[in-house]
């Protein structure tokens, strides 16, 4: 849901003139009236969904009002990504039908060994007829009233891929339009039915998108009343006006912010998920954990404690989102045994002084003392799990310490780093159940 600071009477237009006294809505956003604001908003919330996710190369399609709106969108998010930009340009690129330069990055994209471009923006140019196989994340911002459209546009994010452990997608929706999925009609007949005759292709022609009923016809290609931008922001130079029929109003100044968020889950049938978010979770762990010793098990024979987090996520099940919900500053491991199987929960500092009640480093120098302790505020005031990562040992304050090889020194070899790291997470955990 979104806000945006109310204009002044009489104010004026990018171009200088007066604005229309009237009521914009939701349907008036990039297609009408441009808010500089609300595209830089949405190129950060999506940038920053990336960021936190860990991985800033999940392909993403945004989905644009035009293609117009898509150049804009491309620029707010080269700005929200200019490092991964200035390593390689084709990070973000437009697809649409008038950019020839873009088009010529389609192959790539959808091809899973193809590293860019990683941020699409288009209008409809990718709603139907690509076969994106490694797209995991869908950005809606424009309205998408017909069902049939929706379909295809969520189509491009339910291919599985399983070499890239691909089983799942998100969707981001500004708009609205993920309400299709509530429709009793969402999970009814195909999108497209095709019977090909002896003669004809295998593959089913491409048909355009039908309109909802209080909508225009949706042309396969944008009409006279788009804007239609040739090159590369920001030199490309907007037209003040799109037509007869309607021009686009430039306003500058107009402060926008998201006012209010819902995160929503379909569950393995396709059907939406209106339990809340903790109790969705408590069934899906309990579904992947038999029971609490099934999970401490689990949990006691990884070495790699991250590796189990790993898989939950791959598998549609982040944990981040239900930590934010709990608003405890938790260890995964706390997380899951209160959310899933009630137990009383810890917080970090809590396990971390419990470490250091036992006095378990008594038996090491110094130096190899010292590392331990660094790495167990680590875990405490960070979350890391992976305490015996040697890249760790790079990183403040063990840069200051000494090299990692010295600090592994201390323990005596490698092996013996990593059992000392190993026991001290076991420590962590003593007691736990």
């Amino acid at each position: 849901m979104w806000r945006a600071t109310a204009r002044k009477k009489g104010q004026l237009d990018r171009a200088g003139d007066e604005i229309e006294d009237r009521i914009y809505n939701q349907k008036d956003f990039d297609r009408t009236l441009v808010l500089d604001d609300r595209t830089k908003l949405v190129a950060k919330k999506v940038s920053d969904f990336l960021k936190e996710s860990g991985n800033r190369f999940q392909k993403t399609i945004v989905f644009c009002v035009d293609t117009e709106h898509a150049a804009r969108m491309r620029q707010a998010l080269i700005n929200e990504n200019a490092d991964l930009v200035q390593t390689n340009a084709r990070y973000v690129m437009r697809i649409t039908g008038d950019d020839a330069e873009g088009q010529a990055q389609l192959g790539n994209f959808i091809d899973p060994e193809a590293k860019y471009p990683v941020l699409v923006t288009t209008s409809r140019l990718l709603s139907t007829g690509v076969d994106a196989q490694t797209c995991r994340l869908i950005v809606l911002d424009r309205a998408v009233g017909s069902m049939t459209e929706f379909k295809q546009i969520v189509g491009r994010g339910t291919r599985v891929h399983e070499d890239t452990k691909k089983f799942y997608f998100t969707l981001i929706d500004f708009r609205g339009a993920s309400a299709h999925f509530a429709d009793p009609d969402f999970d009814g007949e195909p999108v497209q039915i095709y019977e090909p005759g002896a003669d004809d292709p295998v593959v089913p022609p491409e048909e355009a998108p039908h309109a909802a009923e209080d909508e225009e016809p949706i042309p396969p290609e944008p009409g006279d009343d788009e804007v239609i931008v040739d090159g590369d922001p920001p030199d490309i130079d907007i037209p003040p006006g799109g037509g007869e029929k309607w021009r686009k109003i430039y306003v500058d100044g107009v402060a926008a912010t998201i006012i209010a968020e819902r995160v929503e889950y379909l569950d393995d049938n396709g059907k939406l998920v209106t339990e809340s978010l903790r109790d969705f979770t408590r069934n899906a762990l309990k579904k992947r954990f038999a029971s609490l010793d099934d999970f401490l098990t689990q949990w006691n024979a990884a070495d790699r404690k991250q590796a189990i987090i790993e898989a939950l996520a791959e598998e549609g099940l982040p944990l981040d989102p239900l930590a934010e919900e709990v608003g405890k500053d938790l260890d995964p491991f706390d997380l899951i045994c209160h959310v899933a199987f009630d137990r009383p929960p810890l917080t970090r500092r809590e396990r971390a002084e419990n470490v250091r009640k036992r006095d378990v480093f008594t038996k090491y120098g110094p130096q190899a003392r010292a590392v331990l302790e660094a790495l167990l505020q680590k875990y405490q005031d960070e979350g890391v799990l992976n305490l015996d990562d040697p890249r760790l040992l790079q990183i403040a304050p063990f840069d200051a310490m000494g090299t990692p090889l010295q600090l592994i020194k201390q323990f005596g070899t490698r092996t013996d780093f990593e059992r000392a790291v190993h026991e001290l997470q076991a420590t962590l955990y003593q007691g736990a159940a």
